[in-house]
């Protein structure tokens, strides 16, 4: 009798605590590289120009603000591993396209969309590996956000400043979004953990 039938833990159990682990440190991460960038880009901006897109900022959303996510940790803490899983997903692939314009000039910013890319093959195998015949996904095409509207069109030098704030952002936001959901996700996998925000 092996060990894992003595303790009573599958393997399944073993390869999702693996594949939460691999996962969660990809998103960590990203959600580090995105602060990095967002760090860089304000303190390359003036005093001004800094507040005045952080007035901006808040008055404006996210274009991930679609997808249908907790409102705060007491729901987080609520919702499903699959739930989290599936909004985790969803908020990685609204990610796919924009990504590339992250992805110019320096070499951390070069790493975004495969990164991505990869997050977003591991928490596919992590909702196949937690859901029990249920297609989360039926209309694959309703996933499909609009690239960031007009994020692309030539604009002027203080337009396309803003741009890039907001992406910056909204990116640094998202990707904090996935850290805490696969957290917790993976935190109802482990029996003696303390899933608390």
């Amino acid at each position: 009798m092996s060990l894992l039938v003595c303790l009573g833990v599958s393997s399944q159990q073993i390869t999702d605590g693996r594949l939460f682990s691999i996962a969660v440190g990809r998103v960590q991460h990203l959600h580090l590289l995105a602060q990095r960038l967002f760090s860089d880009f304000e303190s390359s901006l003036q005093t001004e120009e800094q507040r005045q897109l952080n007035k901006i900022f808040l008055q404006d959303f996210c274009n991930s603000d679609y997808i249908i996510s907790p409102i705060d940790k007491h729901e987080t803490q609520r919702s499903s591993v699959l739930k989290l899983l599936s909004i985790s997903y969803r908020l990685v692939e609204s990610w796919e396209f924009p990504s590339r314009s992250l992805s110019g000039g320096s070499a951390p910013r070069i790493q975004i969309s495969p990164k991505l890319s990869e997050l977003k093959t591991g928490i596919l195998l992590l909702i196949k590996a937690n859901q029990d015949g249920a297609d989360l996904f039926p209309d694959s095409s309703a996933l499909q956000l609009a690239p960031y509207g007009n994020y692309y069109q030539s604009l002027g030098a203080d337009e396309s400043l803003r741009r890039t704030y907001e992406l910056l952002a909204c990116f640094k936001k998202d990707m904090h979004k996935v850290e805490t959901y696969l957290t917790v996700a993976k935190c109802r996998l482990s029996p003696e953990a303390n899933c608390t925000l």
